[in-house]
């Protein structure tokens, strides 16, 4: 059969040349379209479900959240294995699913029982997916480089303009914030004036609530003039809800102010982010949605971020802690190193020890053939382009390199051996 395909070959060389032609061009498309990562995916293919009710022990929303959750979540299709974590005032439900199964369909399907199971939850708790991302998928992390600004302010503007801006950046799947404080309003009551004008804790709660909120009207006509009726009542400062009113004691009106302390602060945080040994820093860390081109994706973050930056306050920059681009650009790098210096050593070789200039360049040209069709079977199975599986391209190139040698140098000597004059005995 092989001696059939090379004779083939040989008398149809038109054929042959137009066949190489067109699987280069696939092979070069295939290479521009290959995802490219650093490092292999090696991640379940799983849908996570968070749930939060602070406050709560980890046996309570094990009982009442995490069980109804797995119990409800058992009859989906193709899944492989439900995982399931609970503590203190947070829920996670790890669904595994087969390694074939798109995560999109996945995770349709795992929102539809979400909106059964609900109903069997406590009153206001609302589980929700994690993002469509792999535990690799964190590809840039940055740090706000702010010298003499406050933590909270600066965590407000990663929470309210940064992360918001990052976010539409095509294959971006989540901007997650660290560090820094959330700011609050607090209202620290005192339970002894609470006592002294019969107060309770709740009625203070409930109209803090209460007078925080917009409420629409309807359309005033008058002299042909069509006027909008609403009332604007959100908070936008500590003194709107010190004046907030409780109740009525002797004609005289109890305001929060009078029961209790409004200050702004921080909320609870269980950590600190440093830098360096530097003091602590607010940032933010880039999360690749799944299957997406991590090199692609920081290309883009990375133009963002200029758009960005230029509308940050003066003296605020953007500080790069982790960009997985670097190593990607030297994993790619090596495989180029290596098929150059292939190349250039069977030349060398060949020509050294056959002396046959169109043998070593039949043998170099099977170098970057072989590598197209690699990319093309790379693309058509769904493998990144990685450190491990260029590595194993490389290596397979050199065992190629072998046989091609091998190949030329024994045609070379059949070609000889037939070309030789015949000796009369």
């Amino acid at each position: 059969m092989i001696n059939n395909l090379i004779t083939w070959s040989l008398r149809n060389r038109i054929i042959v040349l137009l066949f190489a032609g067109a699987i280069a061009v696939y092979g070069f498309f295939a290479v521009k379209n290959t995802p490219v990562d650093a490092i292999p995916d090696l991640s379940e293919n799983q849908v996570i479900i968070f749930t939060e009710w602070m406050g709560r022990g980890p046996q309570i929303i094990e009982d009442q959240i995490t069980y109804p959750l797995v119990s409800n979540l058992q009859g989906i299709p193709r899944i492989k294995n439900i995982r399931a974590n609970s503590m203190f005032g947070m829920s996670f439900v790890f669904v595994i699913f087969d390694d074939d199964v798109d995560i999109y369909w996945a995770r349709t399907r795992v929102l539809e029982r979400l909106n059964y199971a609900q109903r069997l939850l406590p009153q206001g708790i609302t589980p929700t997916l994690g993002p469509d991302g792999t535990g690799l998928g964190h590809i840039y992390w940055y740090t706000l480089d702010a010298p003499g600004h406050d933590l909270g302010e600066l965590r407000a503007l990663q929470d309210w303009y940064i992360r918001f801006g990052l976010q539409t950046v095509e294959g971006v799947s989540e901007v997650a914030s660290f560090g820094g404080f959330q700011r609050q309003y607090q209202v620290i009551v005192d339970p002894l004036k609470l006592n002294y004008y019969g107060i309770p804790l709740m009625d203070v709660a409930d109209r803090v609530k209460a007078n925080n909120n917009d409420v629409g009207g309807r359309k005033f006509e008058q002299s042909d003039m069509g006027y909008i009726v609403r009332g604007l009542g959100y908070i936008k400062d500590i003194g709107e809800i010190e004046n907030i009113p409780l109740k009525t004691v002797n004609s005289v009106p109890v305001r929060v102010k009078d029961v209790a302390t409004v200050q702004m602060g921080g909320d609870l945080r269980l950590g600190i982010v440093e830098e360096n040994g530097e003091g602590e820093k607010v940032g933010g860390i880039v999360i690749m949605r799944y299957g997406e081109n991590a090199k692609d994706v920081i290309e883009r973050v990375r133009e963002k971020i200029k758009d960005v930056e230029a509308g940050l306050p003066e003296g605020i920059t953007f500080h790069v802690a982790y960009d997985r681009s670097g190593l990607i650009d030297e994993t790619i790098d090596t495989l180029k190193e290596a098929v150059v210096e292939e190349i250039i050593v069977v030349i060398i070789v060949l020509f050294i020890f056959l002396l046959h200039a169109r043998s070593a360049l039949i043998v170099a040209i099977t170098i970057p053939m072989s590598l197209l069709i690699a990319f093309i079977l790379m693309q058509w199975f769904g493998i990144t382009s990685n450190i491990m599986s260029l590595s194993g391209v490389a290596l397979a190139v050199g065992d190629l390199v072998d046989a091609g040698i091998v190949m030329v140098e024994n045609a070379l000597r059949s070609i000889g051996e037939e070309n030789e004059p015949a000796v009369e005995p």
